[in-house]
């Protein structure tokens, strides 16, 4: 680490998803410390009921050695990684838990399950990744998309994945999302791709294909966060120098982007995936456990928003 600053995790995530009641939470991969202690730290704090799916004799052992009673939850033996993932989709799919965290498995195994045509927890969305992201002593929210499922997205993905993350502003309470479309420009030149792609996501938002935001770009970094950067570069635009919302041209650039602010500012990074039947907490085991708690505040809301 770069930043020697504590992570926070905002209150107002907390106090908001305090307000719904509290959710079912499938943890695929309990039987790890990492993913124990996320879900007993959730539970703690009143966000979830989780739904514990691992190897029992070791998630039983792990909770013992912390003094967390788990006899009032639900606890479902299943050893292979394969068969951990398709039981927390199974019961996603039947409406049995209303969110997902990833534990102590491999991503793409998870991945696959959910992706499942026949069986997965596919809907008529694009399934796409958000990281809702604060700095601590700085109320700004700043949601960077996608940095971690879609990885070459081409302008009609790009289209769905600010759907989502302007559906996921909506929840978190901000009815008009300002989304910048991230480039190396501001001006859509032949010679950089994204930048001609950002613009025609541009045109089709105006078009009336993505409804209460606004969407402008393409804009380089500065110019979507920075009104000073964007008076000086002379760029007049409701969205330049107040964006809500980055989406970046490919996964790399989200990779790198979240992973700078955490690593320089200790930014939080709480990541959630949205899209599919249910939103899933896709955790790293590099994450803090106050990003893991914050992401599975996001899921809940997220839910609750979307049951409405």
């Amino acid at each position: 680490m770069l930043s020697s600053i504590p992570f926070e995790i905002p209150s107002y995530l907390l106090d908001r998803a305090k307000t719904q009641r509290l959710s079912r939470m499938a943890i695929a991969g309990a039987d790890h410390k990492i993913a124990l202690e996320s879900a007993h730290k959730c539970a703690l704090a009143n966000l979830i009921e989780p739904v514990l799916i691992g190897d029992k004799r070791k998630i039983e052992l792990l909770a013992e050695s912390v003094a967390w009673d788990i006899s009032k939850f639900q606890l479902i033996n299943a050893i292979r990684e394969d068969d951990i993932a398709q039981v927390a989709v199974s019961l996603a799919r039947a409406g049995e838990v209303a969110t997902l965290m990833k534990g102590h498995l491999h991503t793409d195994i998870l991945m696959r399950a959910i992706l499942n045509d026949k069986y997965g927890l596919r809907t008529n969305s694009r399934l796409s990744h958000i990281f809702h992201m604060t700095v601590p002593n700085n109320p700004r929210v700043l949601l960077i998309t996608d940095g971690a499922l879609n990885v070459a997205p081409n302008v009609s993905t790009k289209i769905e994945i600010v759907k989502n993350a302007v559906q996921l502003a909506h929840a978190l309470g901000n009815n008009r999302p300002r989304v910048a479309m991230l480039s190396g420009t501001e001006t859509a030149i032949k010679s950089m791709p994204s930048s001609t792609e950002a613009l025609e996501v541009v045109e089709r938002a105006k078009r009336g294909e993505i409804n209460n935001a606004l969407v402008d770009g393409p804009f380089a970094f500065d110019i979507a966060i920075s009104q000073k950067a964007a008076e000086l570069k002379g760029i007049d635009s409701p969205v330049a120098g107040f964006a809500d919302v980055i989406v970046v041209p490919n996964i790399e650039m989200g990779n790198g982007l979240f992973k700078m602010m955490v690593y320089f500012m200790s930014g939080l990074a709480a990541g959630v995936i949205i899209g599919a039947k249910v939103p899933i907490v896709l955790t790293s085991r590099a994450d803090p456990p106050e990003a893991r708690l914050a992401a599975t505040a996001i899921a809940n809301i997220i839910s609750k928003h979307n049951s409405l």
